[in-house]
């Protein structure tokens, strides 16, 4: 599959890597600048490439729009509806707003905090294929977006630690994690369980939670403490060359003061397993600071994503889609 398409210029930016033969992110620019980058024709373009579109997406696992004229959120809704892919509401544990029609807010943490690499919603039966980012305002220090090609963390956590990665898979994972009853801003796991199931009927929140694939706890302040499981450490999706992805959040739940994350029967998984999965993500991980209108399609079937501490102001919105 090739990259000459008539009406985008594949371009360069700082922190891309090759893996396995593919650049990520594959960047795509007007094919001459300052002409023809206005949103119009930024739609007909991607209205007349969309299969195209679709599959360097697939291909390279993340696509990065860079060099159009991307104003704001009308703009960004605009350009995931030419697609026609499917919305799919966010079920999370990450303060966000809606801001128009299927954009929303990213993670509302405090700046501050690093948001730690996932896969979007990978807890959930049904989760987004693409994770979309639009940058409005770019941060005048930190707050990239990095991700990570989940399927070279399975391949060296399975050469570093081939026995313990074999017991998790076939026993899988639990994972517990606990939410307020109301949002708290103040913490980028914040969002409380009456927002993310859209009620404050605790029969119906216990219901729409069954759904998900999830059984509930009431804790005596009001809150509740969701377990989850059992859940795999790997997965392997059509069109993806066979690869196993890492598609957990092992890392990111594990032994923290609100979550938790251990084999399906209880068996805790070794400290220094999980310190070197971290070591490994962090190693694979790809960065690029953000430009005012750029946006990025990640293919959330194989990359992990997260958060760099910035300072403000920082304005990412996002879409998912099925």
């Amino acid at each position: 599959m090739e990259y000459n398409c008539k009406d985008f210029k594949v371009g360069k930016c700082e922190g891309e890597k090759i893996v396995d033969g593919e650049t990520m992110p594959l960047v795509l620019n007007p094919i001459e600048p300052n002409n023809k980058n206005d949103i119009n024709s930024l739609l007909e373009y991607l209205e007349n490439n969309k299969d195209w579109f679709d599959n360097m997406i697939t291909k390279n696992s993340a696509v990065l729009l860079r060099g159009f004229d991307v104003k704001n959120a009308q703009n960004f809704n605009d350009i995931v509806e030419v697609f026609g892919w499917e919305d799919i509401r966010y079920v999370g544990p990450a303060p966000r707003t809606h801001i128009y029609k299927r954009v929303w807010t990213a993670n509302e943490g405090p700046l501050s905090e690093f948001i730690y690499y996932h896969h979007e919603m990978v807890l959930i039966k049904e989760f987004p294929k693409k994770v979309i980012l639009y940058c409005e305002i770019p941060p005048p220090e930190g707050g990239e977006t990095p991700f990570v090609p989940s399927f070279r963390v399975t391949e060296r956590m399975i050469e570093e630690f081939p026995e313990e990665v074999e017991e998790i898979e076939k026993k899988g994972l639990k994972y517990t994690f606990s939410a307020p009853s109301k949002n708290d801003q103040g913490s980028m796991r914040g969002r409380g369980w009456e927002d993310a199931f859209a009620t404050s009927d605790p029969i119906e929140a216990e219901k729409r939670a069954k759904a998900l694939g999830m059984e509930m706890e009431w804790l005596p302040n009001g809150g509740v403490k969701t377990i989850l499981g059992p859940r795999c450490l790997t997965k392997v999706f059509d069109g993806r060359k066979g690869r196993r992805m890492w598609f957990n959040t092992l890392v990111g739940m594990y032994g923290k003061d609100i979550s938790s994350a251990m084999m399906f029967d209880g068996t805790e998984i070794p400290q220094n397993i999980v310190q070197r999965c971290e070591e490994i993500i962090e190693e694979e991980s790809i960065q690029f600071k953000w430009q005012k209108g750029d946006v990025l399609f990640l293919d959330n079937l194989a990359t992990l994503h997260g958060r760099r501490p910035s300072l403000p102001p920082r304005k990412v919105l996002v879409a998912t889609c099925k």
